[in-house]
This record gives structure tokens, sequence and C-alpha cells, in this order.
């Protein structure tokens, strides 16, 4: 048995498909991969590889807008920004840089940019990056760290629950998914981490500092 790599408490087996072991913790409800099917870096960065991230594709674009929306509705072009996990192709910064803010990229693999880490934003970007975290309590403290007072953490996953079945459910299958989340495991987040608020919609989770 593991201990969870977000709260640190027990899990549990919740399933094994195709010889692929997964554990749920008990306290906060996150489901993991076990650690001896992660990938090593050098398979998973050839596995970001050979996604199509198009920053001039229409629907790439349409994927990531409700980020882009929501920081435009609330931070202006004179604050800074940061697109964590950005990947090959930085759409966010992309769309956002044409609308004239400042946005700085990190990304563990395609832009290791130090300096990035280094510094505190009004606000962070993190689409489909939350469900490849290796280590979610190490990447949301350092998250937390980058956020100035009162900055928003805005986050883009799929979230499991019950009503889904974990073992034909395609979100499960990318091999660089090792971490699910449920609604109580972004309950335990915030408090874990001292955000002062929580807002899950349909296509978007925000976290504020």
């Amino acid at each position: 048995m593991i201990n969870c790599a977000l709260c640190g408490s027990e899990t549990r087996k919740f399933t094994e498909i195709q010889e692929r072991i997964y554990y749920q913790c008990i306290n906060c409800n996150g489901i993991s991969l076990d650690f001896s099917f992660y990938l090593t870096d050098t398979q998973e960065k050839e596995r970001y590889e050979i996604h199509n991230n198009d920053v001039t594709d229409p629907g790439y674009q349409n994927f990531v807008s409700p980020i882009v929306n929501a920081i435009a509705r609330n931070y202006t072009p004179q604050q800074k920004g940061l697109d964590f996990g950005s990947g090959t192709g930085p759409v966010i910064t992309t769309m956002l840089r044409k609308q004239g803010y400042d946005v700085t990229t990190y990304d563990p693999f395609f832009d290791p940019n130090p300096n990035a880490l280094i510094q505190t934003y009004d606000y962070i970007a993190c689409c489909e990056v939350m469900e490849h975290f290796h280590h979610p309590n190490k990447e949301f403290a350092l998250l937390h760290s980058l956020l100035k007072e009162n900055g928003t953490l805005y986050c883009k996953t799929y979230l499991y629950n019950s009503s889904i079945n974990f073992n034909s459910w395609w979100y499960k299958n990318d091999p660089t998914h090792v971490f699910f989340y449920t609604e109580k495991t972004l309950q335990c987040i915030k408090s874990k981490f001292n955000f002062s608020k929580l807002i899950i919609s349909d296509k978007l989770i925000c976290f504020r500092r």
C-alpha cells in the first residue's frame, strides 16, 4: 500500500486495469496510479512531443478559452501571469499576449526556466497539467508560493465522480495521467495549502490565495 502523494494519508486499492494498479486516498479521495507504472522523464517527454498543440488551431483555442476569458475578465494586461506547464504549444500565453498581457511561461520539459519560479504572479494558468503531477503535494505548495496575495490559480482537468466507470474512463488511458481529482480532493487542496477560496465550475477550477 502507498500513502497519498497529495495529503500523505492511507490509500486503498481502487482498481486494477490491464495490470495497472490504482489507489484511492481514504482522506482526500484522490486516485493515484501506482508509482511503479510512471513513465521515465524521457518517455514522458516523448509522449508530450506527439501532442498536436498548434497555437493557431481554433479547437485548441476554444479548449483553453475558459481560462483565457477568466483571466481577461479579472486581471489587467499590467498584472503578471504565469503559464505553468505551458507545453510544446503555449496557446494560453499566445492568446493573452495578443491582448497585451504580461505572461511568463514555464514547463519542466520544454521551457525549464528557473527564473520563472523565483517571481510571484497575480494569476497562474495550469491547463491540463495537474493530472500529470507526480508529487502533487510539492507542486501545489510551489504554485501557492508563486501567487501574490489574493492571486488566482486557474486549473483545468477532468474530475472523477462516482457516476463515472473508472475502468472504461477515457481520461485515465493517457499514460502520463497519474493523479485524478474529485471535488473532495479539491476541497482538501484548498484547506491544506491555505487557499482562501475555491470555485468549481463545469470547465474551470479556481483557487484564490
